[in-house]
């Protein structure tokens, strides 16, 4: 009987993250070039890659915002986002991870792990996102692999599993062994060449290899009963235990080359192929249908880019399949749309399609309400998917038309710009009447402004930058006690909480450890809300106070005079 492959089991959903200059975006522009997606290779210096097609882009030489494009290899359909690497972006990141599958770490084989490089792992461990690292580079003075992959070790805390030994070092490295096949990979100016590995390198290859058995035997049972029974692992068997760890997250395969001197990509596209997730792969979270076109439609909207000739909504189809002319629900609305074009994306370029089925990284057109986090279904089977979270702003600055005819103009285009970004904000200040344009730092501010000037060629007056600062804790405290007893005549107000505070990353977090009844559920949500009002001003200088975990461990209530009031 003849089996039918399903075609999601050759697609893959990822993305390039890395701290600014690793060279993503060069990972990128030699996928697209290798793959046939395009004719020549692009160049960050020379302003002519694919993927940074913005004018802001091209002239300050990063990446700002996060870019689709989608090319095949080896009979898999590889949708890849080139993400920011500079911090002020990372909502970009955070917004394309949560509809991504996998991800590519890419880092400096001279710097190894950065800033940037440390963020961007943390948001793809909330995401639960499996990874695979190449390790950029190689060729400039001063890259070693190993302290590369020291630095990942130590600093990100996974267990790396190198597959590749380079040969011939900084401005000498012409290649790389595959450890999995023990054959020599080589690029000259005619591209790619195997052969067998060179004299200088065979012991330490084999050296190598066997060290990558003991390590993935240590942690994949079925590769360490092998191992246990006849000494060594099979290609084979390797193969399936980095798949299988990638996926768990429990091991990081670690590959390396050049992508400027275009070596070591194409191990790269096959590790992806060979490691990463497909969209069947991916457990299903709460609220997510299986990845079936057949299943009522659900899609994540994580993308918004409005122009003047039209509103573009990017999403990711986790189920079902949607049609031109389809109608869709918006759950954040209650509102229903038509869908009105589909288009596949490449970068600044589309491609008409009539269907969109799961799995699928597409942009449509004819929305006109969807904003980034949305959900879209199927109207007849409703459902949410957990959105992106969004950053609170952290710097503002006034910004005000220059010319008093242009104050309706500028209202729009800050509007526009709330729409596409929601890292950024806008609000009255509620004492000088100024308009505040609010983000994730200063080079965010600056390209929105000047995103104003180049779309709407508004001319805008920016005050200086002002810091939205936040407290927090230093170090936590065990058996806080916080009574609180006020008698005035009749009935009085009561209360006594023993309570532990924790540093935490970020954000709040309160939780009730104890047990007996001693403090009623009503009472326990009251001490919340005092602690959420407590946190809104903090002690040094009333600034709120973040990255705080609250736990209630013990409590007492009066039979008349405990109350909310007084528990909070």
């Amino acid at each position: 009987m003849r089996t039918h492959l399903n075609p999601l089991t050759l697609v893959r959903n990822i993305g390039i993250l890395a701290h600014v200059d690793a060279g993503k975006t060069t990972v990128t522009e030699r996928i697209l070039f290798l793959t046939g997606a395009t004719h020549k290779r692009g160049e960050v210096h020379e302003g002519t890659t694919v993927t940074d097609f913005d004018s802001q882009e091209r002239d300050r030489g990063i990446t700002i915002f996060a870019a689709a494009v989608s090319c095949v290899w080896n009979g898999h359909q590889v949708n890849l986002i080139d993400t920011p690497g500079h911090v002020d972006f990372a909502d970009e990141v955070e917004r394309s991870l949560r509809v991504l599958d996998g991800a590519v770490a890419v880092f400096d084989a001279v710097a190894g792990v950065e800033p940037q490089s440390e963020s961007v792992w943390r948001q793809a461990d909330r995401h639960g996102v499996p990874r695979l690292a190449f390790v950029n580079k190689l060729d400039r003075a001063g890259a070693d692999l190993d302290t590369a992959v020291a630095s990942i070790r130590e600093r990100l805390h996974p267990a790396p599993l190198v597959v590749q030994l380079p040969i011939g070092h900084e401005d000498g490295f012409t290649g790389v062994v595959d450890l999995l096949t023990l054959r020599a990979l080589t690029w000259d100016a005619d591209g790619q060449a195997e052969g067998p590995v060179p004299e200088a390198s065979a012991a330490e290859a084999r050296r190598r290899r066997r060290a990558l058995e003991e390590a993935v035997a240590e942690l994949h049972p079925g590769a360490f009963e092998e191992f246990c029974a006849s000494g060594t692992l099979h290609a084979a068997t390797l193969a399936r235990a980095l798949r299988e760890l990638t996926l768990s997250g429990e091991g990081l395969v670690v590959l390396c080359g050049s992508a400027y001197k275009n070596r070591g990509i194409e191990p790269l596209l096959d590790a992806v192929a060979a490691y990463l997730p497909s969209p069947l792969d991916v457990p299903p979270v709460p609220g997510r249908r299986a990845a079936d076109p057949a299943e009522p439609f659900a899609g994540l909207v994580f993308k918004v880019d409005s122009a003047p000739t039209g509103r573009l909504t990017s999403l990711r189809v986790y189920a079902g399949t949607i049609r031109r002319g389809d109608t869709v629900l918006n759950t954040a609305t209650g509102r229903t749309e038509r869908i009105g074009r589909i288009l596949r994306v490449q970068a600044d370029r589309h491609a008409e399609a009539d269907t969109a089925v799961a799995g699928d990284i597409v942009a449509v057109a004819g929305l006109k309400s969807a904003r980034a986090g949305a959900t879209l279904c199927s109207p007849g089977a409703p459902l949410t998917l957990e959105p992106p979270t969004v950053a609170e702003p952290v710097v503002s600055v006034a910004v005000e038309a220059r010319r008093g005819t242009d104050t309706d103009r500028l209202a729009t285009a800050l509007a526009r710009l709330v729409e596409e970004d929601p890292s950024l904000s806008v609000r009255t200040d509620p004492e000088t009447g100024q308009t505040l344009l609010s983000g994730m730092g200063e080079l965010h501010l600056e390209v929105a402004v000047e995103k104003i000037h180049r779309a709407h060629g508004l001319e805008a007056a920016v005050g200086r930058p002002r810091v939205a600062y936040r407290e927090t804790v230093v170090r936590g405290v065990a058996g806080l006690v916080y009574r609180h007893v006020k008698q005035d005549g009749g009935a009085g107000q009561f209360a006594h909480v023993v309570i532990d505070v924790e540093a935490q990353d970020e954000g709040f977090t309160f939780t009730s450890a104890v047990t007996g009844g001693r403090v009623p559920q009503e009472f326990v949500r009251a001490v919340e809300a005092g602690c959420r009002d407590a946190l809104a001003e903090g002690p040094i200088a009333g600034h709120p106070v973040t990255g705080v975990k609250v736990t209630l461990t013990d409590g007492a209530t009066h039979v008349k005079d405990s109350s909310e009031t007084g528990s909070s």
